[in-house]
């Protein structure tokens, strides 16, 4: 993780908050666009309704007390750095709850970069050789990476495993994609509440 390492180390030039990434979100809905070279009129939707869903999870969003504690806990500082696109479903539902999660100690600093400017940093961590968003990677006072989570809580990963492995013909990918949108509503975030607790007591 060299290239990760050392953009840490330099600063993070160009990352984000993530109230500023929230902020682009809105800011690009508004002028009918997204991140990234696609400015289709398919993932400029995705934008749109990424908005709501992250609107709704910033103002829902309530940790379950363990992690609450787990968090508070944290007495060195920490970086966690995600990666991150406007049009992606899976980060619209899960950066909110990380957001949550590190605005409960001064110790975390959370920030936000742009998977297609930094692909040097993504593809030191892909998922089974793909860039799937989000990917977050947390690294202590000495660049030491603690942990790295992403991009899905575990049950939707199987979920799109399982939906990859499907012989064609299969379903659309926009109707496999409305079913997980739908699994992430009756979650309501305690999977990867619960993934991150663990994270946090292996520290």
């Amino acid at each position: 993780m060299e290239k990760t390492n050392a953009y840490v180390k330099s600063g993070m030039p160009g990352s984000m908050t993530y109230n500023e990434y929230f902020g682009l979100v809105n800011q690009l809905v508004d002028e009918g666009k997204t991140t990234g070279e696609d400015q289709s009129e398919a993932f400029v939707e995705y934008t749109f309704l990424n908005r709501h869903r992250m609107n709704r999870l910033n103002k829902t969003t309530k940790l379950i007390e363990n992690l609450q504690k787990a968090a508070e806990s944290i007495s060195e500082p920490t970086v966690w750095l995600a990666l991150s696109e406007a049009w992606c479903g899976d980060a619209a539902q899960n950066l909110p709850v990380i957001n949550h999660i590190a605005a409960t100690n001064s110790m975390i600093e959370l920030r936000v970069i742009l998977r297609d400017e930094h692909l040097e940093i993504m593809d030191e961590l892909l998922t089974n050789g793909g860039r799937s968003i989000p990917k977050l990677v947390a690294f202590d006072e000495n660049l030491d990476v603690t942990f790295t989570w992403g991009p899905r809580p575990d049950p939707v990963q199987q979920l799109v495993n399982a939906y990859k492995a499907m012989p064609e013909p299969k379903k659309p990918y926009t109707e496999f994609t409305e079913e997980v949108q739908k699994w992430y509503a009756k979650d309501k975030s305690l999977s990867i509440q619960s993934e991150f607790l663990d994270l946090l007591n292996q520290g």
